[in-house]
């Protein structure tokens, strides 16, 4: 016998299906990645520093970024770096620490032994010489052994890869062949070794982003990864929002902004040179280097990647990157004017941007 639901009773299923379908959406905003690349702490820590938060208490590190809506961690993994720094064994530590303190992992793959951008990719020592089938076969083998060992959320498969990796075999411009079939090796290890990690593929820039997504059409991957920074990327934001829904539209991808930054200050706290140190490389009138126009930096770029249809985040690059050495260091910090906090280690106004309201 079918039994007749209650009137009384279809009026409350109403309110349970609209909260239900309410608490959906809201997951699927929390779901936001509001991200910090933070590669250097492990190194800084050992400095013992002490951290103040947005109210002047002095906090752990992490629980100052946790507790401003910092969902997710990036770190750069070197393959055979000098002093281990960024490698496996280090950021496979570090990963579990982020892990137990509830954050997501992303890890940018540089494929070398050191720095890899637009202008340095350089094969790793151990691999160099190799043919290219035993190139191809390290670079899954490599980027298995990653994802088994640490387990990503997300992962990139090569970091800035505007001219491509594994020079001079992966150069897109003379091996583009070469560069998309290591490409989809790597890519091939992270979709058979893991069920939920997110693939990235990541390009700086906006200039020729349009071209370098067109090469990649046949390759297997999740997301369109951008850096923003206006010293090398130029100063329209109107542009950049232009951008970033022309290619999402057009490759049917999820986007974020994978790196940026803005100073604070154009003031130094040790005697490294800073990357951003003049007005000419800022966004002036609207964005000066001051704690007010880094936050409003921030939020426009927040605003920006949630305007977008499919963008799903963004990721501040140097977060951590004070002068840890001390204000006499030569060899430290060329970032500390655009870290999430002042040079006394106090939490910045910008910090409660990333939170998801």
């Amino acid at each position: 016998m079918i039994k007749k639901t209650p009137q009384i009773l279809i009026p409350l299923l109403i309110f349970f299906i609209a909260c239900n379908k309410e608490n959906k959406e809201v997951g699927v905003k929390q779901d936001f990645i509001s991200a910090v690349d933070i590669s250097q702490y492990p190194a800084i820590s050992g400095t013992n520093p002490r951290f103040k938060d947005l109210n002047g208490n002095q906090k752990e590190f992490l629980a100052i970024l946790k507790e401003n809506g910092i969902n997710t961690i990036r770190l750069k993994l070197w393959v055979n770096p000098s002093n281990q720094q960024s490698g496996i064994n280090e950021v496979k530590q570090f990963a579990q620490t982020l892990k137990s303190n509830g954050f997501k992992t992303w890890l940018t793959l540089h494929y070398s032994d050191t720095w890899a951008d637009p202008g340095n990719q350089k094969t790793p020592a151990i691999w160099q010489g190799l043919t290219f089938a035993s190139l191809k076969d390290s670079v899954y083998n490599y980027t298995k052994k990653v994802v088994k060992e640490i387990n990503p959320d997300f992962i990139q498969i090569g970091n800035e890869v505007n001219a491509g990796f594994l020079h001079p075999v992966g150069n897109i411009t003379t091996n583009q062949a070469n560069f998309i079939n290591l490409i989809k090796a790597g890519c091939l290890a992270v979709r058979e070794n893991s069920t939920h990690c997110k693939i990235i593929l990541h390009f700086a820039g906006i200039q020729d982003a349009s071209w370098f997504y067109n090469q990649l059409t046949s390759v297997d991957y999740d997301i369109i990864g951008l850096s923003y920074y206006p010293l090398w990327h130029g100063k329209s934001l109107t542009e950049l929002k232009t951008k970033m829904l022309e290619l999402s539209e057009a490759h049917h991808k999820d986007i974020l902004i994978a790196e940026t930054a803005y100073p604070f200050t154009l003031d130094w706290n040790d005697w490294t040179n800073n990357i951003v140190g003049q007005n000419n490389q800022l966004i002036l009138p609207d964005y000066p280097a001051t704690t007010d126009g880094q936050r409003k930096f921030i939020r426009e770029i927040k605003s920006m990647v949630k305007g977008t249809p499919k963008g799903i985040g963004f990721c501040y690059w140097g977060a951590e990157l004070i002068a840890w050495k001390g204000n006499q260091s030569t060899n430290a910090s060329p970032w500390e004017n655009q870290a999430l906090f002042d040079f006394n280690n106090n939490a910045l106004p910008v910090l409660a941007e990333f939170r998801n309201e």
